[in-house]
């Protein structure tokens, strides 16, 4: 991730409504799991740690964190979260059989070699563990704020559900997520494709693509519309979003 996009992700990963919406609705599906408060869960990925605290605080034990980023990691420790290392998501040094859930948040799309990551993240899972995998969803959504963030892929329902199923996994639910803002910002991302052009291959000095810092009654405002829609995916599946997420089971 570049650094300075780095630097103003954590700045604003706490409370801005991507990151607070995003987490709501990663821990709703979690609770949809009733796993024990003892399970062992591993977060890929896990920044400066707001998912492990919020997972913490509702009573879960055995957290464990990764991220990549070495600032990321430091930024966890102090905020107190215990059980959070450097690594490299594709070559995880966890034993085989390790964990009941293995949760990524826009990680794969960071990955060049897809298949290696998903083989890892399958290895640590014990049998019967799940996955839950979310990543930026559509090609034709491909802007700079891919570019700055290093992305080698937007994905498809089904092309995420395949990248689960040829590790070996099974796919019980795949969904959109975030319909709220899907046309909106795909008129945005295609009408300046349209005025300006392809989306250019190297990031501009100093750009942080569309994380941009909102007035606080704006940013309370899209909360609060995504979280009611992450409020409809406890009964169904969206079809359209700016992400897509897929819940697998690695065979007993």
């Amino acid at each position: 991730m570049d650094l300075t996009y780095e630097a103003k992700y954590h700045q604003l990963e706490e409370q801005h409504w991507w990151f607070a919406s995003r987490r709501d609705v990663v821990y709703d599906l979690i609770q949809g799991l009733h796993l024990p408060l003892d399970a062992a869960i591993l977060e890929i990925g896990c920044s400066g740690g707001p998912l492990m605290q919020r997972l913490r605080a509702a009573g879960y034990t055995d957290l464990t964190g990764i991220d990549v980023s070495e600032p990321a990691i430091e930024l966890a420790k102090a905020r107190g979260v215990p059980h959070v290392s450097v690594m490299d998501g594709a070559a995880l040094d966890f034993a085989a059989s390790r964990f009941d859930l293995v949760i990524a948040s826009d990680v794969l799309e960071h990955i060049e070699d897809e298949a290696q990551a998903l083989r890892e993240w399958t290895r640590v899972l014990k049998p019967g563990g799940q996955m839950l995998v979310f990543v930026p969803a559509h090609t034709y959504l491909w802007s700079e704020h891919d570019v700055v963030n290093h992305h080698y892929r937007r994905y498809s329902r089904q092309s995420l559900v395949g990248a689960l199923q040829r590790a070996g996994l099974r796919v019980q639910r795949s969904s959109f997520w975030n319909a709220a803002l899907y046309f909106p910002t795909a008129a945005l991302r295609l009408g300046r494709r349209l005025l300006f052009g392809p989306v250019p291959a190297e990031k501009k000095p100093g750009a942080t693509g569309d994380l941009h810092d909102f007035g606080g009654p704006a940013n309370s405002l899209i909360l609060q519309w995504v979280k009611a829609e992450n409020g409809l995916l406890r009964w169904f599946n969206l079809p359209v979003g700016v992400s897509v997420f897929a819940l697998a089971q690695k065979p007993a």
